[in-house]
């Protein structure tokens, strides 16, 4: 029967993220052959995830990466099942690894489809299902491109955030970085009052409308009373009418406009497990 030496078992173990023990079987299984060794825990992992298919897998590490002239980024949500497995170093690396991958594919599904040190992405999915023994997926993808992007990672990798601006000049790159923690930390619904749907913007007028109907005021001055309304709801839930939170005697335009007077917010896109 053949027996693993030490250094073949810590070198599947490198290629494959496995645990030691499953290394040392796979190369028992596989008399030695490494191929067969990395397809055995490959099955594995697709038994794993075949087992697991319907848990919940609403933990895991958001990661925002850039490419290195700053012109696209990438927002990819490595999703398992317990926040024990997405605490531990190795499966935030990978994380960080895949996201940085992201960057350079349009959709998820390209993405998915891509090569990642000899399988596709996809297929190292189910592998490190196999190898944690935890539903592990892409929960969400978000790519975005622009003339200078920066990026911001809320501590625990929980939401992650990029922000883009017309033009890099001295002092984008904080600029950036701060609008980029304030999409984190406010949510904003969209950049400004143009890009709101018209959904959105017709139901928080009926809720206005029938809240206003509700207090007894005039038929013919709540549709003035509305516009008012909505000015304040652009103020709170669009991007550059947000008080920044930095200075909230500022709007993030007015914040963006004191770096350099041209400078402009083109757009963001934000992931969150929450």
């Amino acid at each position: 029967m053949y027996t693993p030496v030490a250094a073949d078992v810590a070198k599947l173990r490198n290629i494959t993220g496995a645990g030691m023990m499953d290394c040392k079987k796979a190369l028992v299984e596989a008399e030695g052959d490494f191929d067969k060794a990395i397809d055995n825990l490959r099955k594995k992992g697709q038994k794993v995830a075949a087992n697991r298919a319907d848990r919940d897998s609403h933990e895991g590490a958001v990661i925002a990466k850039l490419n290195e002239d700053s012109t696209m980024g990438a927002i990819i949500a490595l999703n398992c099942e317990t926040d024990f497995v997405a605490k531990n170093d190795a499966f935030v690396e990978i994380a960080h690894e895949l996201a940085q991958q992201a960057v350079a594919y349009a959709s998820k599904e390209e993405f998915l489809a891509s090569d990642f040190h000899g399988m596709t992405v996809a297929e190292k999915l189910i592998e490190q299902t196999g190898v944690i023994g935890e539903k592990i997926e892409i929960g969400s993808f978000e790519r975005i491109e622009g003339p200078f992007l920066g990026a911001y990672i809320h501590a625990g990798n929980k939401i992650a955030a990029i922000t883009s601006l017309s033009e890099q000049v001295d002092g984008a790159a904080e600029v950036a970085k701060s609008v980029s923690m304030q999409v984190a930390a406010m949510n904003p619904i969209a950049l400004d009052e143009t890009m709101v749907s018209q959904e959105t913007i017709d139901k928080e007028l009926e809720i206005e409308r029938e809240l206003l109907t509700k207090e007894g005021k005039p038929a013919n001055i709540i549709d003035n009373i509305l516009k008012g309304k909505m000015q304040r709801f652009y103020k709170d839930n669009t991007l550059v009418h947000q008080s920044f939170i930095k200075d909230s005697s500022v709007s993030v335009a007015d914040y963006v406009k004191s770096v350099n007077n041209d400078l402009k917010v083109l757009g963001f896109v934000r992931v969150s497990l929450t």
